[in-house]
């Protein structure tokens, strides 16, 4: 039986390496990667099994003796297992670097059952996980994906994003007489969002979606400005949602609801529900008809057709404030946090007592 596999490597990934002679070789310098207890659990439970492989540089001798590396050893192997963190294997090559042994990272011999038997391994969906160039070239030898730790840049964070989330992207184009626009969507990347509407304030606001949605999205829109902006914001409106409808999918594992934001002296809170049934309650009052080139009664008409379109619950509820720049901004921004939290896939099913959303 193929299996899901996290071969993992161990000092500077899995605990802290010393910087004084690399060895853990004192239980007082036992110290856990940040993150990396809770992370493994849901890995654990996503379906993978987990091997550890270590260099340990002449291990057994009189500068390293066995019993200096037992005693924290244990005492990690302990700890994880009390938070249901079990390693099926740990393969330990204690040979130096001179000695050029086959055990060695790079080397294949530790891991030579899963390169030979093709039949206990998923190489598409197993992982090499260390801190150091060659844990990287054992994983490129045995056939499957490596992932550099470095807990300043892919920490075990990331690295849960990295192997559990979807790609879910997306490119929607909707042509009439009146605009024609395109949207490409990615839920799961980190970017620039490159957006054109014609609408200068209009692309302010969506960016901000974009930025505290944490999403890309790039947006080009062709329309009847010549007449006035309503065409432009409620189709863009329209796609946008539906293009976000379909990123989701069947909705498997998402948080669902969503919520939030100030925004200097105006405050702005935004319920959001994935629900399947489109809704939308707006409260807000704005003092002037433009703020710079984009219409205000055109804030509401917009997350209205996103709300139909994506066929969700929506309720906005400006609290006030002075500006009304400040005040739409924060209306955009709250949107923006809800829709980073109801997208966020925590779970394995769908979040509703009814099987289907």
């Amino acid at each position: 039986m193929q299996n899901k596999i996290l071969f993992i490597d161990r000092d500077g990934t899995l605990i802290h390496e010393p910087t004084d002679n690399f060895q853990v070789d004192k239980i007082e310098k036992l110290m856990f990667e940040p993150f990396v207890i809770v992370v493994l659990k849901k890995l654990i439970d996503h379906g993978f099994k987990l091997v550890m492989v270590s260099n340990q540089d002449g291990l057994y001798t009189e500068n390293f003796p066995y019993c200096d590396f037992i005693s924290s050893h244990k005492i990690m192997v302990d700890t994880f297992l009390s938070q249901g963190v079990y390693f099926d294997y740990i393969l330990i090559c204690p040979h130096m670097p001179y000695e050029n042994c086959n055990c060695r990272k790079p080397n294949t011999e530790l891991v030579a059952p899963w390169i030979i038997n093709n039949n206990l391994l998923d190489k598409k969906n197993s992982y090499f996980i260390g801190d150091r160039v060659t844990d990287i070239e054992l994983a490129n030898k045995m056939g499957i994906k490596g992932i550099l730790y470095n807990k300043n840049c892919t920490n075990w964070k990331d690295i849960y994003n990295i192997i559990c989330k979807k790609d879910r992207k997306c490119t929607i184009v909707r042509n009439t007489k009146e605009t024609r626009i395109n949207v490409k969507l990615w839920l799961d990347k980190e970017g620039t969002s490159l957006i054109d509407t014609g609408i200068h304030f209009f692309d302010h606001m969506l960016d901000q979606i974009a930025v505290h949605g944490n999403i890309v999205m790039n947006i080009s829109v062709v329309g009847d400005l010549e007449i006035d902006d309503h065409h432009t914001i409620e189709d863009t409106g329209i796609v946008l949602g539906k293009a976000i409808k379909k990123c989701l999918g069947n909705k498997l594992g998402i948080e669902r609801f969503g919520f939030y934001v100030p925004m200097d002296e105006s405050s702005t809170y935004c319920l959001l529900d994935f629900s399947g049934r489109p809704y939308l309650k707006f409260i807000g009052n704005f003092k002037n008809q433009y703020v710079g080139d984009f219409s205000t009664n055109m804030v509401e008409h917009f997350f209205r057709s996103l709300s139909y379109s994506m066929c969700s619950t929506i309720h906005i509820v400006s609290m006030g404030g002075l500006n009304d720049h400040h005040r739409i901004e924060s209306i955009f921004k709250a949107f923006g946090r809800s829709l980073k939290q109801a997208i966020r896939i925590s779970g394995k099913k769908i979040p509703t007592s009814k099987g289907i959303l």
